[in-house]
């Protein structure tokens, strides 16, 4: 048996409470404070979305053999 204590989650010591709770007051600043930016920047995201979901999204689908026995090696 291994009687090493399990160290705590690393969001739970206090450095990772504080970074925690500076993120959230930055979103909520970021939000606040920028939201008519974000809001001008949709339609250039969706723009954006499509292409790269074509790209990234073909890998995983099928990946048939096409004219090939698949027992054998």
């Amino acid at each position: 048996m291994d009687n090493t204590p399990n160290p705590s989650p690393r969001w739970r010591s206090p450095l990772g409470i504080f970074m925690s709770i500076a993120g959230l007051v930055g979103l909520y600043y970021l939000l606040t404070e920028h939201l008519t930016h974000l809001t001008q920047a949709i339609p250039y995201l969706v723009l954006l979305a499509c292409p790269l979901m074509h790209l990234f999204g073909h890998h995983h689908g099928g990946h048939h053999q096409h004219g090939k026995n698949t027992d054998e090696k």
